[in-house]
């Protein structure tokens, strides 16, 4: 393997929910590897700021606005990015909705579609608009991000895990639709330290949760850095269709 295999340099990457959390992370990993960026969520401010930061690496960013849970809104964003950059070598579905319910007995009709249509609709929008683009020009490679609870039963995510479940099964299926020009894995965080998480009670039983992971904590938001450069880049030219975790090995339930 080539030392410069996880350089990104004259790639352009779009990042969804790309403006805070996990996915400004790989944001600015992908920005310092050499990549021009595109960063999209509901807030523009947030893009914006997110981009300046970017910019700092000498590359270019382009902060878009867009609910990725409406097609027409996904639809917009790939012609925007396009474009502006002339294309788009590397996509990351990384935008997510995991709200709280009383019980899944009590969930509403548009609470339930909402979780679908941010966590899977949406994705699989981009990801075929995209990778069909990919596979009839010059290939690339899709990174979609999942959770630990799409294996796992949980009393709080259930809908969410259910999405997220059907996001895993999409990623097989995309890289044999797309293969073998385009590339197609999905990244599987377990608990991370991100702006969610300040929501997270500070109790002992809460914490105590932290222990049924093997590294006994929660990971910080630079350490899925790792794992998106992989798949972003030509040190993985061989992996596609992937489901790797990242998550401090969490095997336990409602985690």
């Amino acid at each position: 393997m080539s030392k410069n295999s996880f350089d990104l340099s004259g790639k352009t990457a779009l990042i969804t929910g790309g403006s805070r959390g996990l996915g400004r992370e790989m944001a600015l990993a992908f920005a310092e590897a050499g990549a021009d960026v595109a960063i999209a969520s509901r807030k523009l401010d947030s893009c914006e700021a997110t981009a300046r930061d970017i910019e700092a690496f000498g590359v270019q960013a382009f902060p878009v606005a867009a609910h990725v849970g409406y097609w027409d809104q996904c639809d917009a964003l790939i012609e925007a990015v396009y474009g502006h950059f002339g294309g788009i070598d590397i996509l990351v579905n990384n935008a997510g909705l995991s709200p709280l319910y009383p019980s899944l007995a009590e969930i509403e009709e548009s609470l339930y579609d909402k979780v679908f249509d941010i966590n899977l609709k949406g994705p699989f929008r981009l990801a075929t608009q995209i990778g069909t683009r990919m596979a009839e020009g010059d290939g690339g490679s899709i990174i979609n991000v999942s959770s630990t609870a799409s294996f796992y039963p949980s009393r709080r995510a259930g809908t969410y895990g259910m999405a997220k479940a059907g996001l895993n099964h999409l990623t097989r299926t995309l890289a044999h639709e797309y293969g073998p020009k385009v590339r197609v894995n999905c990244v599987v965080p377990g608990p991370f330290a991100t702006d969610i998480a300040k929501a997270w009670p500070n109790t002992p039983e809460f914490n105590a949760r932290w222990e049924k992971l093997a590294m006994k904590r929660v990971g910080q938001p630079e350490e899925i850095v790792g794992a998106a450069l992989y798949f972003a880049s030509d040190a993985s030219s061989y992996t596609t269709g992937s489901i790797l975790r990242v998550c401090g090995g969490t095997e336990a339930t409602d985690v």
